[in-house]
């Protein structure tokens, strides 16, 4: 798994990144009473906004950490958005997206880094 300063996380298998948010970001937001996610066969660019979680504290964009094609977003979270705070990385995904650009991982932190980073917040 890995991180980006802005709390997204990526899980890649083979050329497919799951995308949702951190721990750390689903408890600063409190609880998620709303979650949007992109359609399949939406094109996002890495930093693009291509989701929204609203909770009852604050409406957040969540970002792209890579490049590529949605091709599926986690539609139990239209029902269920308390998921992102129970399981926010595991079941509380939003996006899976075919990479374009796999080099663009190697600008994510690993957990121990992502663990370096929230001590300096």
């Amino acid at each position: 798994m890995r991180f980006t300063k802005d709390h997204e996380w990526v899980k890649v298998d083979g050329d497919v990144a799951t995308v949702g948010i951190s721990k750390h970001a689903a408890d600063a937001l409190g609880d998620v009473v709303f979650v949007e996610t992109p359609e399949a066969g939406k094109s996002v660019a890495k930093g693009d906004s291509f989701a929204v979680v609203e909770s009852v504290k604050a409406a957040s964009d969540v970002y792209a950490p890579v490049s590529g094609e949605v091709i599926e977003g986690n539609a139990a979270l239209a029902s269920a958005p308390e998921t992102v705070n129970a399981d926010p990385e595991g079941d509380g995904w939003f996006a899976k997206i075919k990479v374009s650009d796999a080099s663009q991982l190697d600008a994510l932190m690993d957990r121990a880094a992502y663990d370096q980073f929230l001590s300096t917040l």
